[in-house]
C-alpha cells in the first residue's frame, strides 16, 4: 500500500502531550506504522559516561509517534486526510480538505 505520510511532510499531532504542535517528518517506519517528527515527542534518556560521551547525564531525544496520531497539514494550515488519485498516468497524493496535490517530500 502507498504511504500516506512521507519524509519531509509537515504534520500536526492529533493526540498526546504534543497535541496541536507541528513539525516536519524526519523518518518513517512503515513496518511499525510510526513516524519521527522533528522537535516533537521529546523523551529523556539517562546515559552513562562513555568514551564517546565522557560527560554522560540526562539527554533529550525525539521518540516516534504512531501514524494514527498525526495528520498532514494542508495549504491552509489545517489537518487533513490524504487520498490518492490519478493525474494523467501518475498516481498522486491529495489533501481531502482542499483537493490540492501534496508535493512529494
Amino acid at each position: 500500500m502507498a504511504a500516506k505520510i512521507k519524509k519531509g511532510d509537515r504534520v500536526v499531532v492529533l493526540a498526546g502531550k504534543d497535541k496541536g504542535r507541528q513539525g516536519p517528518v524526519v523518518k518513517v517506519f512503515p513496518k511499525d506504522e510510526r513516524v519521527l517528527v522533528q522537535g516533537l515527542n521529546l523523551v529523556q534518556r539517562h546515559t552513562k559516561p562513555s568514551q564517546g560521551d565522557p560527560q554522560g547525564g540526562i539527554k533529550s531525544k525525539e521518540a516516534t509517534l504512531h501514524v494514527s496520531n498525526v495528520a498532514v497539514v494542508d495549504s491552509k494550515g489545517k489537518p487533513t486526510r490524504v487520498g490518492f488519485r490519478m493525474d494523467g498516468d501518475k498516481k498522486v497524493r491529495f489533501a481531502k480538505t482542499t483537493g490540492e496535490v501534496i508535493a512529494n517530500g
